[in-house]
């Protein structure tokens, strides 16, 4: 498994079905290094895949080490963000919800 990979099974594995109640949506990852994932939460459910989604709610845009930075809890997803380090397409009030349905720690 990749590295990659492996970050995005440890982010869903963090997967808070509390925090998530009645949210029906997806997450697209598309990463720089050409890497790309999306996380569908339907139903208090959260399932990974690999690939690009037709219809994403959210598309966000970074380089891994960002990816993983954030994952770690060493950097702020919505500082990165303003950083310009992280860049979202479509409904951009969704991506501020990811840090609590995936807890650091």
């Amino acid at each position: 498994m990749s590295e990659i990979k492996q970050l995005f099974t440890q982010m869903v594995a963090r997967f808070d079905r509390a925090a998530a109640a009645d949210l029906e949506a997806v997450f697209q990852y598309r990463l720089d290094e050409g890497d790309t994932y999306y996380v569908v939460i339907s139903a208090g459910q959260c399932t990974l895949s690999e690939g690009e989604h037709d219809e994403p709610s959210v598309s966000l845009l970074m380089d891994a080490e960002t990816f993983k930075e954030v994952l770690d809890g060493d950097t702020n997803g919505m500082q990165a963000f303003m950083a310009g380090r992280i860049r979202a397409e479509g409904d951009i009030m969704l991506a501020t919800r990811l840090e609590g349905l995936f807890p650091v720690g």
